[in-house]
């Protein structure tokens, strides 16, 4: 049974995704209250204001957790919720409410792994320039600071950034979310590098004021390849897939990775960038110390994956999926080997243990006359994913836990409420929950550790 017996079992969900109130008790609007009121930026013009309505249900939902079974629960606090102008005063009732939220999960029994930032951007700092200001950094390790002094004597997991490739390439270079912008190539990569600092000041905010020894990691997404067939020569042009960069864009994982662990931007990444005709960032003295702060394991989000066969001279050659390969709601093709691949692929390049940060299904559920809610695809696609996983720790990767995208069906960015991930299902005019197979069937799994998976 490949699951190791401490594997930790999961569940995860973001701040604007599920909490709605999103003024309410002092807090500050974030980029997404201006970005969803823009005629046709989000489906159905949705925004997530109301959400799940979490802050004023958080007691409820723990208590759905603890019937699912989780060990543990990835959240991310809100900036603007605990700092409404992004620095300077604090508001104690945003506090207060994770205050709250940490206590009812360790009363449960459920471990609190808490991420800094997923997109929530305090509005009053964009103002200012949001990543494209130096001072960003600076910005956001006040706030770390803030959230470490108040949690971390309960919080001992903690995440600095979630996905830095989706806010970079979506929110600032295709404007499909917040902050809806679409820069120079030379702006993304000066939005990017401000980022990997505030990751990296962040880190040293956690590890010199933690109240107890913490355990601090990321959660990236970028591309995820796996091979055509189990051959050498395919298995290392997937690699080679994965880990250079050969386009000039951002969506990759090295531009990001190799940084934060490396402590140097790419040699390829400088090249093609500096083709494209970009002026790269300019590196002040000491950026790259304060950006490859030792991590203590590498959070990653997969959901999909290319296929990728080794070309006449080696190099990654992309395979086709047939006519008819399945996909999900958002149009994603199911690639089971992406969680097999790429933990490893990872996990050998950084020598780090490695978490899966989201993994799920994107479906459209509904309540069945039954009163039930029957995912079977999200059960089989999990399962299928989970299996390979498993091929993974077989393989050597050093994989410690898995976290299932998402508890709840919630707010899905552009898509608004048109998509849903969630383990439990929410009938958004009511704010009824209801528990899927799928979250059943999850607890199996985490009660056997795996064992179920192969049933």
């Amino acid at each position: 049974m490949p699951f190791p017996e401490r594997f930790l079992w999961g569940g995860a969900t973001s701040s604007y995704q599920i909490e709605g109130n999103v003024e309410t008790d002092g807090a500050g609007p974030s980029i997404f209250e201006p970005f969803c009121r823009r005629p046709g930026a989000v489906f159905g013009g949705h925004s997530g204001s109301v959400a799940c309505d979490h802050y004023r249900r958080f007691a409820g939902d723990v208590g759905l957790m603890g019937q699912i079974g989780l060990r543990a629960y990835r959240f991310s606090v809100s900036w603007p919720r605990v700092i409404p102008g992004g620095v300077g005063r604090v508001n104690e009732s945003g506090l207060a409410f994770y205050d709250r939220l940490v206590d009812a999960l360790l009363g449960a029994g459920i471990q609190p792994w808490l991420t800094l930032y997923h997109w929530d951007f305090p509005q009053a700092l964009q103002t200012q320039g949001g990543w494209l200001n130096r001072d960003s950094a600076d910005w956001f390790a006040e706030y770390a600071g803030v959230v470490v002094d108040r949690l971390s004597d309960r919080v001992q997991h903690w995440m600095t950034i979630n996905e830095p490739q989706v806010y970079i390439k979506f929110g600032h270079a295709d404007a499909k979310i917040a902050p809806g912008l679409r820069l120079s190539l030379e702006e993304q990569l000066l939005a990017c590098h401000n980022t990997l600092r505030a990751h990296g000041r962040a880190v040293q905010v956690i590890r010199a004021r933690a109240k107890r020894s913490p355990t601090v990691g990321w959660a990236v997404v970028g591309r995820t390849d796996f091979p055509a067939s189990e051959s050498e020569a395919d298995v290392e042009a997937a690699r080679r897939g994965m880990m250079e960069i050969r386009e000039p864009d951002l969506w990759n994982n090295t531009w990001y990775a190799d940084p934060v662990i490396q402590g140097t931007y790419p040699e390829d990444g400088l090249r093609v960038y500096r083709a494209a005709g970009a002026s790269l960032p300019t590196v002040g003295a000491g950026d790259m110390e304060v950006i490859s702060q030792r991590l203590d394991f590498y959070g990653v989000n997969i959901y999909d994956g290319r296929c990728i066969r080794s070309g006449a001279d080696g190099s990654p050659e992309v395979v086709p999926f047939p006519s008819g390969h399945p996909q999900n709601a958002f149009r994603w093709f199911v690639t089971p080997p992406a969680l097999r691949w790429g933990p490893r692929f990872l996990h050998e390049r950084y020598q780090l243990p490695i978490y899966i940060t989201e993994n799920g299904f994107a479906g459209l559920d509904w309540v069945a006359t039954d009163g039930g809610v029957h995912d079977p695809q999200r059960i089989d696609y999990t399962r299928r994913y989970l299996l390979e996983l498993g091929r993974a720790i077989t393989d050597g990767a050093d994989v410690r836990g898995y976290f299932h995208w998402s508890l709840l069906d919630n707010f899905e960015w552009a898509e608004g409420y048109s998509q849903r991930f969630g383990l439990i299902h929410v009938d958004f005019a009511t704010q009824k929950r209801t528990l899927k197979d799928s979250a059943h069937w999850y607890r199996g799994v985490i009660e056997s550790n795996g064992r179920t998976l192969s049933s």
